[in-house]
């Protein structure tokens, strides 16, 4: 029996380090990868984190996960953190990886998600959440309500 070892974050979010116990290692319940995924970008400090349903309306992947970061250096980190924690997790690899040498828009593939992460200007020309409108679409918060994972948004600062 493994034992769920949690690390806790500045901001009081508590990220997984190893499957909850319910989930089958080999078969991941795409849900959760994605809370997981969502959970590493807030890590980074990834901004307008959305994500997309698009299961019922496109063949590409169950889920789109889409975030903002604020400089190439930023996206790196937001992307390695992904891939670190859903390797870590899940033992699974993205099956491709494209736009990491540029770093302006990076797009993560684990075939039943996508991981777009965008500078502001190239997530404003792109606009996939005008064109996946159709699609339902979560926050952090409404995620985790629908699905029930725990979340706490971040206090704001006191200024005292």
């Amino acid at each position: 029996m493994s034992e769920t070892l949690h690390t806790s974050i500045p901001n009081e979010m508590t990220i997984l380090t190893s499957p909850p116990p319910s989930l089958n290692r080999t078969e991941p319940n795409t849900e959760a990868v994605v809370w997981s995924i969502v959970q590493a970008a807030d890590e980074r400090k990834a901004d307008n984190i959305v994500i997309l349903h698009v299961g019922d309306i496109c063949y590409l992947a169950d889920y789109f996960v889409i975030v903002t970061g604020f400089s190439r250096t930023q996206l790196r980190a937001i992307a390695d953190t992904i891939e670190k924690q859903i390797e870590m997790v899940y033992e699974k690899l993205p099956m491709h990886t494209e736009g990491k040498a540029d770093g302006s828009w990076i797009l993560q593939d684990y075939g039943d998600i996508l991981v777009h992460s965008f500078m502001p200007d190239e997530r404003e020309f792109y606009k996939l959440e005008a064109f996946w409108g159709h699609a339902q679409g979560f926050t952090i918060e409404s995620f985790a309500q629908e699905f029930n994972f725990p979340y706490a948004p971040p206090a704001a600062p006191s200024f005292q």
